[in-house]
């Protein structure tokens, strides 16, 4: 069984947004033979994408949900996830790398290293994930894989070693120079399947000499052997191949791939590439977490015999029931056998086992180490852990980011109520970066969000899906209060009636923390307060925090310190104490100059040279500060920080000034205070939508 999990590949394909990941697993699924026709993202014919299953998908041309299946190429079988781009849902691409053993990073040959290429890297290597870099659109003007085989060194920090050379660029591009092989590689046939082998032009054969010489000086690194084959001038394509492949695993080389998916070229080469370079389940170490010995990490072994060891990363909701999603890590996971969900301890017998390829599924007995799958019709959360009764480990889960943005939805009747609660339900359990609560005051419901898009798509899928007629409200930005200096406390809380009252004093101070939510410290000696209402005074300064005194938005950034206090005998209880902490906060955080923080966005704007004064300006105006701007020929990459409630209805805006040309990425960057004549106008809407309610 080892022997068969040496031919396996788990891959994700990440990349910027529109550098051609779908259109490029659609091509791997047709040379794979898993589909017999091929289909554009934006279909003229209006079919789409294979791994762009949901009708939203097809419209808008973006993928939005990752997709797995699988194919088999040279007596190998890779399991493919093809993720979003948009930032949006970078949880899609989160849960994906958390479970993958190899990636392949696809970088536009005109764009380059973009924002998004940065985030994805970031993701990567979060996760430790192996990858080889894939240049697409070398057929497009302005193509050059040189300058972004630069780009993956200066902004990424990595060590690109060129793989092929290309025979012509932009409309010429005519095939790919192997310099492993030393051959010539021509796509021809109607769709590029026939492989066509042949010797170098004259042209290129001393560019392929120099490149190749590159390329072996730097897999040496990695083996003593290919050294000595060089020195001998005996070098084999074997030597570099485990040369490469060892430095790949090890993250200190990055191999890099030319071609054009959508022309048919470099496809298979890129193929063969994943089966020979990137790691097998057992290639790579995983650990999980030994629960009854202090979370001590534990390495799991990709062997099928062992007890089982698997994690849900991903549910869906089809129209048969829940389908989740898993990885198995170690062990099988078998029709009929029972399993145990480690976060909710309870046990489970398995029903359906299936595989997936985009939205079709086929029915199979079990799951081995290594590979992915998902179960029917078991109640589970993304990230849980499943093993064998018995073993008590858990894998560790994922990096979740926190919503920045949040929208009032309210449905038209009682009809739609109803079916947009099913909806909240299923969203959010299948996407942690959504969430949603009811405003205690308005009473409104108020989903959370990534961004204006991500919002935006799941209220149109609440109303196809489930037929939930909903309006929205105005976007409102998650505002954040906090102080700016230390200030103290000394409150006692005393009530008296009949019987035993209320008694409780609580002294210290409180000040501003960097990165921090909250922090509470216990200073208090010689039992000024009695050991056991020290949990009360926590639980009482920590539910303040939810709403500030300010503008009731909810506080960060805060250390408590509690140094002193007293309690009586009998009038002393959790209760009294937790008033009084209350109190004190209240009293301590006015005195304190509290302020309101605002989240910042990182926006790269991507613009044609000519507009580049006009999308300045435009940011300029939105209180946005320029990072930079670089000239890359033909486009301009612009970088700054703007606020995200300047930042609504921008895709609009921009693309009156530049004529539909431009295009921009915007993600989460950090928290800044809020400027003064600001706040002053967000403290009347808050009065305002007080006095509404």
């Amino acid at each position: 069984m080892i022997s068969e999990q040496k031919r396996v590949r788990n891959i994700g394909i990440s990349a910027h947004i529109d550098s051609g990941k779908t259109t490029l697993t659609e091509r791997i699924l047709y040379y794979t033979h898993r589909i017999h026709a091929i289909h554009d993202v934006r279909g003229k014919d209006g079919i789409g994408a294979t791994m762009d299953s949901m009708e939203l998908e097809r419209e808008r041309g973006i993928t939005i949900a990752s997709a797995a299946t699988f194919c088999q190429w040279n007596g190998h079988e890779i399991n493919i996830i093809d993720t979003p781009g948009h930032v949006d849902f970078t949880i899609e691409v989160e849960r994906s790398l958390r479970v993958l053993d190899g990636a392949i990073l696809v970088l536009c040959a005109v764009g380059g290293v973009q924002s998004q290429s940065i985030t994805v890297d970031q993701q990567m290597r979060r996760y430790n994930v192996p990858f080889i870099a894939f240049i697409n659109k070398c057929d497009r003007n302005g193509a050059n894989p040189e300058r972004v085989i630069r780009q993956l060194a200066q902004k990424l920090g990595h060590k690109p070693v060129a793989m092929q050379i290309p025979i012509g660029l932009e409309a010429d591009l005519q095939g790919l120079v192997d310099l492993v092989s030393m051959k010539a590689l021509y796509f021809e046939g109607p769709n590029g399947e026939e492989l066509r082998e042949a010797e170098i032009p004259e042209t290129l054969v001393t560019l392929a000499l120099e490149k190749r010489e590159a390329l072996i000086d730097a897999a040496a690194m990695f083996s003593d052997e290919l050294t000595e084959a060089a020195l001998e001038e005996k070098v084999t394509p074997e030597l570099i191949i485990e040369a490469v492949r060892r430095g790949t695993i090890a993250r200190a080389m990055t191999p890099v791939f030319l071609g054009s998916a959508y022309k048919n070229k470099g496809v298979q080469t890129l193929l063969d590439a994943v089966t020979r370079f990137l790691p097998c389940p057992a290639d790579i170490q995983n650990e999980a977490l030994d629960m009854g010995k202090d979370e001590k990490p534990v390495t799991l072994t990709s062997d099928p015999q062992a007890p089982l060891v698997a994690l849900a990363f991903k549910l869906e909701d089809g129209q048969y029931g829940q389908l989740s999603y898993v990885r198995v890590y170690q062990g099988t996971l078998a029709k009929g056998e029972s399993i145990v969900n480690m976060r909710t301890g309870r046990k489970i017998k398995v029903g359906r086992v299936v595989r997936m390829h985009a939205d079709q599924m086929e029915e199979i007995v079990s799951i081995p180490a290594g590979y992915i799958g998902a179960l029917f019709g078991v109640d589970c959360a993304s990230g849980d852990t499943f093993v064998s009764p018995g073993i008590n480990v858990s894998m560790t889960s994922m990096f979740i980011p926190q919503p920045v943005i949040s929208l009032a939805i309210v449905p038209k009747d009682n009809k739609a109520q109803i079916n947009m609660s099913k909806a909240l339900n299923r969203f959010t359990k299948e996407d942690p970066t959504f969430r949603t609560h009811v405003n205690e005051e308005t009473n409104e419901t108020i989903i959370e969000g990534m961004g204006e898009l991500h919002l935006e798509v799941y209220v149109e899928r609440m109303r196809r899906e489930y037929n939930a007629a909903v309006e929205t409200g105005q976007p409102q930005v998650a505002y954040r209060e906090t102080i700016t200096r230390r200030a103290d406390f000394n409150y006692t809380h005393k009530k008296q009636t009949g019987g035993a009252g209320q008694y409780g004093r609580v002294a210290g101070y409180i000040e501003p923390v960097e990165g921090e939510e909250f922090v509470f410290e216990n200073q208090v000696f010689g039992g000024a307060i009695p050991t056991q209402f020290i949990p009360a005074c926590e639980k009482g300064f920590r539910g303040c925090l939810k709403k500030g005194p300010k503008m009731e938005f909810p506080v960060t950034g805060i250390k408590v310190v509690l140094d002193d206090g007293a309690a009586h005998s009998v009038d002393s209880s959790e209760i009294a104490f937790m008033a009084a902490a209350r109190s004190a906060f209240m009293e301590a955080y006015l005195k304190a100059h509290p302020v309101i923080h605002e989240p910042i966005m990182k926006v790269v704007v991507e613009s044609p040279t000519e507009f580049q004064g006009s999308v300045m300006g435009s940011l300029n105006q939105r209180r946005g500060m320029i990072l930079g701007a670089q000239d890359e020929g033909v486009i301009c990459v612009i970088e700054a920080q703007v606020p995200l409630a300047e930042m609504f209805g921008y895709s609009t805006v921009l693309r009156s000034l530049t004529q539909g040309k431009a295009q921009f990425t915007m993600e989460f960057s950090t928290y800044k205070q809020l400027p003064q004549s600001i706040t002053e106008e967000l403290a009347k809407k808050v009065l305002e939508r007080k006095k509404v309610a």
